[in-house]
């Protein structure tokens, strides 16, 4: 059995939560943006005052690491690394837009084609979103990146394949994109996929250096 934290500050829709064999066994959310400092550590206390289990029990923490907002990113950053710290537990560190992209990917009206790609996109205020893509291994295509949407941004992979995309940035690229190939999949909790990597990366005992990790940024402070 492995109980794992779960901490994701990086965009508007915080929350943190604590999985069982990379299954959510209590969540708590948190949609105001700027209260994500405050709300961390309570939220946490209370998911183990709910659950009456001491915090030394859980066997990692893992953080979603960015790209999103500078300011969350540094909260739940911090958070993770300073209760590893005093526990001695291990760090396990996903990218943001990796748990997008696996939330697509499980999504059950996924198209069984092979001709398939996945863009999570996080919205970076104006008309820009940070953004990846990525095939349905997870096999990453496109590294992140901070790039301003236009009607043709992806036209070249959308005359060829299907893309789905996910986040709280797809509401601006909607209105300027509606080629047949591209589908927009609203889901803003992304508890159950990051309960379920970071359990994978548990068992590959592939974790994160407390030392030298930082959030991805992509670009300056947000």
């Amino acid at each position: 059995m492995s109980l794992i934290l779960n901490i994701d500050t990086s965009t508007e829709n915080a929350f943190v939560c604590i999985a069982e064999n990379g299954l959510p066994i209590s969540t708590i959310r948190n949609n105001i943006q700027k209260e994500h400092a405050s709300f961390t550590h309570t939220a946490i206390q209370e998911l183990f005052a709910k659950l009456k289990i001491n915090m030394k029990q859980i066997d990692a923490v893992a953080v979603a690491s960015g790209p999103g907002s500078y300011t969350g990113l540094r909260v739940g950053m911090a958070t993770a690394k300073g209760i590893c710290y005093a526990l001695g537990k291990p760090f396990i560190a996903i990218g943001s837009l990796d748990l997008m992209a696996t939330e697509a990917i499980n999504n059950s009206q996924l198209s069984k084609s092979d001709n398939v790609l996945f863009c999570p996109m996080i919205d970076a205020r104006r008309m820009e979103v940070y953004t990846a893509l990525f095939d349905r291994n997870l096999k990453l295509i496109h590294p992140p990146g901070a790039i301003v949407l236009s009607s043709d941004f992806l036209e070249y992979l959308l005359n060829l394949n299907e893309i789905y995309f996910i986040g709280n940035g797809i509401d601006k690229f909607k209105r300027l994109n509606k080629h047949k190939n591209a589908f927009f999949i609203d889901e803003k909790n992304y508890d159950v996929s990051m309960s379920k990597r970071s359990y994978e990366e548990f068992l590959l005992s592939s974790f994160t250096d407390i030392t030298h990790s930082e959030p991805i940024y992509v670009k300056g402070n947000q």
